[in-house]
């Protein structure tokens, strides 16, 4: 494709999370826990929902209790499928 070709292609928007850093003991690398409610069938109440996705932490500056954003990319590891876009807030 040449460049004209490309710049009428937008690219896909990707997905964003928000979650807590629970470690951050590997060099570049974080995991991140994100919560998300879901209604229960029977029981019609929400139930808590926990995913824990690893993310490329390029300069280190998240550490745990931090709760970040991050977003879909390309694979950079085995598990790694994500990356740090910003630290949303401090641990206290």
């Amino acid at each position: 494709m040449s460049t004209e070709e490309t710049k009428g292609i937008e690219r896909k928007l990707r997905k964003e999370r928000v979650g807590i850093v629970t470690s951050d003991k590997m060099s570049k690398s974080i995991t991140v826990t994100v919560e998300r409610r879901v209604m229960h069938a029977k029981y019609q109440k929400f139930v808590k929902r926990t995913s824990k996705f690893m993310a490329h932490d390029e300069k280190g500056e998240a550490h745990v209790g931090d709760t970040v954003r991050i977003a879909e990319t390309r694979p950079v590891s085995k598990l790694k499928r994500w990356r740090l876009v910003e630290v949303v807030e401090r641990a206290k």
